[in-house]
C-alpha cells in the first residue's frame, strides 16, 4: 500500500535512509519529530512485507512571497533493492504528486537526480518530467 508516512514509520525510515544516504544525523527520534512538526515536507511510503517499508519519497514544499503557488521539489526517492522493478517508485511518485495537487496550490513539480542515474531519469521521463533548461549549482557552506 502507498500512503503518507506516520510517526510509527520512524524506525523503518531511519533504516531506509541509512541504506540510501548512509548513516548520518537522522535518528528515529529526529524523524518522528520531523514527521510531527515539519509542515514543509510530504513523506510518502510503500508498505513491504512483515511490517517493513519497501521505500519512501520526500517532497519539499518551497514557498516564496514572489509566487502564489507552492513549488514542490521531489528530493528523495528510494526503493529497497529487493522491491525494485515492481513499479513501487512510480506509484509513490504518482501518489505524492496527486496528494500535493489536492492540498496545495501549485503548477509544477521539480526534482534533481544525478546525471549518470539512467534508471531514475528513465522513470522520471516516463512520468512526464523533462529537462527545463535550468542549471543546478551548489556551494558548500564554509
Amino acid at each position: 500500500m502507498i500512503r503518507l508516512a506516520s510517526v510509527g514509520d520512524a524506525a523503518e525510515l531511519e533504516l531506509l535512509n541509512a541504506e540510501f544516504n548512509g548513516r548520518g544525523e537522522a535518528t528515529a527520534e529526529s524523524i518522528r519529530t520531523s514527521l510531527l512538526t515539519n509542515r514543509h515536507e510530504v513523506v510518502v511510503v510503500a508498505d513491504g512485507e512483515s511490517g517493513r517499508l519497501a521505500g519512501f519519497v520526500c517532497v519539499q514544499l518551497k514557498k516564496s512571497f514572489c509566487c502564489e503557488d507552492f513549488m514542490p521539489e521531489i528530493t528523495e526517492v528510494y526503493v529497497r533493492p529487493d522491491y525494485r522493478r515492481r513499479g513501487i517508485a512510480r506509484k509513490m511518485l504518482t501518489f505524492a504528486q496527486e496528494y500535493c495537487k489536492k492540498i496545495y496550490p501549485l503548477h509544477s513539480f521539480e526534482l534533481l537526480t544525478g546525471s549518470d542515474n539512467t534508471a531514475a531519469k528513465k522513470l522520471y521521463s516516463a512520468l512526464g518530467f523533462e529537462y527545463d533548461g535550468e542549471v543546478h549549482m551548489a556551494k558548500h557552506a564554509e
